[in-house]
């Protein structure tokens, strides 16, 4: 069985059997309908992924990988703010009219800074710093910048990723401030295993440890049921992730340079409801 399944089952059981209800709470997401969208949530759930070992991604529900690495070069590679440059839609509830979600992700990671070094955004700092000084404990990429928060249609929930260089291994921290089990938790965590094995191989290193941490790990109230009959669901060997051994240069990623190979998986023939 896929050690992503036993993670993802184990992280939903604890949250439904010792988890704490917002529900004497007022927040602020609502359903489409207007109601309230409570919560029971775990504080901070910490997952680690070694991505030697196999590809961390769910077959008890099916993860749609193209989609997922289509967002993350969105945010990483194009550094773009605009749901015109996405191609899905999953983004489209947070845009202006011009398309754009505020300051926020991909803007983050685009603004240039002035480091010792020279001026480089933070994802061009990660690479230099990867490929030159790789025993550094600094190689840290932010996008929870306080000064642009109030330009943010969201703020990151994803919001920081430290890279760890351990002999010839790369390894990484993803925090999040908050996590919809059902809706992202397994997106993120194959979009962020990608990301890693991208930043390995531009610096010439093999991916290792991916670990997730979670201050808020959370399932809706209306989301309980799903989630309920998904871990329910049978569990498959984990697939083997296939990249294109040709690219070497971090910005000729595309989605298509990643397949999987012999993945199974349950389909969800259940609509998922989001609260905005």
């Amino acid at each position: 069985m896929s050690r992503a399944d036993e993670i993802f089952i184990a992280n939903c059981r604890d949250i439904l059997e010792n988890g704490v209800w917002d529900t004497d709470r007022e927040v602020r997401p609502r359903w489409e309908d207007g109601a309230p969208a409570h919560t029971i949530k775990k504080f901070c759930i910490v997952n680690r992924y070694d991505l030697r070992e196999e590809f961390p991604i769910l077959t008890i529900r099916r993860t749609y990988l193209k989609s997922a690495i289509d967002e993350i070069l969105w945010i990483w590679q194009k550094k773009s703010n605009n749901i015109h440059d996405l191609s899905s839609h999953i983004w489209d509830s947070w845009a202006d009219g011009s398309g754009s979600i505020g300051k926020a992700y991909g803007y983050q990671l685009g603004k240039k800074y002035e480091f010792r070094e020279g001026v480089f955004d933070q994802v061009d700092k990660v690479l230099y710093d990867l490929k030159h000084t790789p025993a550094s404990r600094r190689i840290i990429a932010h996008m929870y910048n306080v000064e642009d928060l109030k330009d943010m249609h969201l703020y990151p929930c994803a919001y920081s990723m430290t890279f760890n260089v351990s002999g010839n291994t790369l390894n990484g921290i993803l925090n999040q401030r908050s996590q919809d089990m059902l809706a992202a938790s397994n997106w993120n965590v194959v979009q962020y295993s990608v990301l890693l094995m991208m930043f390995a191989r531009a610096a010439g290193l093999e991916a290792g440890e991916l670990v997730h941490v979670v201050a808020d790990a959370h399932i809706y109230d209306r989301h309980v049921p799903i989630v309920e009959k998904i871990i329910r669901n049978p569990q498959y060997p984990a697939p083997r992730l296939i990249v294109d051994e040709t690219v070497k240069d971090f910005y000729r990623f595309t989605k298509n340079s990643f397949r999987l190979e012999n993945y199974q998986y349950t389909d969800l023939d259940i609509k998922i409801p989001v609260a905005i």
